[in-house]
């Protein structure tokens, strides 16, 4: 308990605010909702730059962790991306929303990225050798890659959705 205490009383002010941002964001999504094009676009790229970001603050320009974070991003993009959206899932090419269930991924993954870069950077703080132990580079590379591959591939899914709507809207007209 005493060290828990210790992390917490060393985590910087502004950490715990963006996670409750996080938490807020993630939260939500738990609900069914309008989206717009852009949000769906922009909250993958954000949520990607964090996990590279926490990469590269890890482990630098490290050649595994590059290699996991980039391997494991593109099989979870190419994998998840044909999974079929929810049924209720709809999009407005007139207003170019997007019409969504409540989901409670996007608040796991939030979780996911915020955790794995708190936990890398505490364990780093630890043991700072870690970052230069070429598995623990490629495994938390790797996780990250996952994270980053699910959020991609969840917006992806969502811009074939609207492009297909698109295509219906123009043929109909």
């Amino acid at each position: 308990m005493l060290m828990l205490t210790q992390i917490l009383s060393h985590t910087p002010r502004w950490v715990f605010a963006l996670f409750a941002l996080l938490v807020w964001l993630g939260a939500k999504q738990l609900l069914a909702g309008s989206v717009s094009l852009t949000r769906v676009t922009l909250l993958p790229i954000a949520m990607t730059g964090l996990s590279f970001y926490g990469l590269l603050s890890a482990f630098g320009d490290s050649p595994l962790a590059l290699l996991g974070w980039a391997g494991l991003a593109t099989v979870l993009l190419l994998t998840v991306q044909r999974w079929p959206l929810p049924a209720a899932a709809r999009f407005d090419p007139a207003t170019r929303t997007f019409h969504l269930p409540g989901s409670a991924a996007p608040l796991a993954l939030m979780m996911g990225i915020f955790f794995t870069k708190y936990a890398v950077g505490v364990l780093l703080a630890m043991h700072p050798e870690l970052s230069r132990q070429s598995g623990f580079a490629l495994g938390i590379g790797a996780l990250y890659g996952v994270f980053s591959g699910i959020f991609a591939a969840r917006s992806l899914r969502l811009w074939k959705l609207a492009i297909r709507e698109d295509r219906e809207t123009v043929a109909a007209a």
